[in-house]
């Protein structure tokens, strides 16, 4: 170990001596990350840093080399401030090369205290409380996972699937760390321990993603890797509804609702009833579940599934439970003390219309 330890520092003294030579103002500092920082290395390891660079001059203290007396590749891999400035804003939960790196290197002092500021900034938006922010943040990486899953599911040979179901499972551990407003420290190698020690994930979520690991057919694979997708969903939904508190139902939160479901739909329905048009039907239920559903993100109306009432074929039955909805839905306005506007001629609406400031 003593070796990997002398190997490690001629390569930190030739990265140094190198700026010095060719680009003396472009390093900043030189920290190391990885195993060797969390003393998880092992003789087999490689050397993983942090080179902060100042400029595009720094590039060229970029390179990668075997060391074949050993049997190890080496990344000599530059970063930039931009991206330690992204990183302090937690958009993702790979940012121990800025927290915890080593700093075994500085040009200049001044240096070292703005990368303490961008670690400072990035441990007070770990430290504060889970928040609708933090959840959104999270969500991002979790609809990332969504769109791998369907990847997966709609691929038939089994190397396509594993390649997608293999973001997806990324996607949805990093999800899962931003739900805990966590941060990998130890990197794969100790994925499971971490995920583990995570309040906010599924039951067997690690067992879970062995299972998609393990699978050794299409099917299995698709099976192990949906449920893993629902798991996680379910977790987020409620973790949702733990921070979100809706908005009683009142004028100005669903004022115009019923109106502009009206409006949009309900004459739509009759039109494709008439004309056998289930698309139309059945894309316009799709809009007003949509509207539904963001108007249940802002107050707390009941429980509509429109769905339930669609019959391809009878679509007149199916306008007519439209209908029935849209009277069901009033009584959200009646919570709210509100009545529809509704005007017997259109000179009824333009007299009031213009009577209004």
């Amino acid at each position: 170990m003593e070796n990997l330890k002398i190997r490690n520092q001629k390569i930190i003294n030739a990265i140094v001596e190198k700026a010095n030579k060719i680009c003396p103002e472009s390093l900043a500092l030189i920290g190391i990350t990885g195993s060797f920082a969390t003393g998880d290395f092992y003789e087999k390891s490689d050397l993983d840093l942090l080179i902060l660079i100042n400029d595009d001059k720094g590039w060229q203290l970029a390179g990668t080399f075997i060391q074949d007396d050993i049997g190890v590749g080496h990344d000599i891999y530059c970063t930039t401030w931009e991206n330690l400035q992204k990183a302090a804003m937690y958009s993702n939960p790979n940012i121990a090369k800025l927290m915890d790196s080593q700093i075994v290197y500085c040009s200049d002092e001044k240096y070292r205290a703005e990368l303490e500021k961008l670690r400072q900034k990035a441990a007070e938006i770990l430290q504060k409380p889970f928040s609708a922010d933090d959840y959104t943040k999270a969500e991002n990486m979790l609809k990332e996972a969504e769109h791998f899953y369907m990847s997966a599911v709609t691929s038939e040979k089994i190397a396509d699937i594993r390649t997608q179901a293999g973001y997806a499972v990324y996607y949805i551990e990093n999800a899962v760390a931003m739900l805990n407003k966590k941060y990998f420290r130890y990197g794969t190698k100790r994925a499971y321990e971490e995920l583990e020690a995570m309040e906010r994930k599924p039951a067997g979520l690690c067992e879970m993603i062995e299972s998609i690991l393990s699978a050794d057919s299409a099917d299995k694979l698709k099976d192990n890797l949906t449920e893993l997708v629902c798991e996680t969903v379910r977790v987020f939904q409620s973790v949702k509804k733990e921070i979100h508190v809706p908005k009683k139902v009142s004028a100005d939160v669903i004022g115009g609702t019923y109106e502009e479901m009206f409006s949009n739909w309900r004459n739509k329905m009759y039109y494709a009833s008439q004309r056998q048009d289930r698309h139309l039907a059945f894309m316009s239920i799709v809009n007003l579940n949509a509207m539904l559903f963001e108007i249940s993100s802002e107050a707390e109306i009941g429980s509509y599934s429109v769905f339930d009432g669609y019959d391809p074929n009878d679509l007149q039955k199916t306008a007519q439970v439209f209908d029935d909805f849209l009277n069901e839905y009033l009584e959200e306005y009646r919570k709210a003390g509100i009545e529809p506007n509704r005007f017997g001629d259109i000179d009824s609406f333009v007299k009031r219309y213009l009577e209004k400031n």
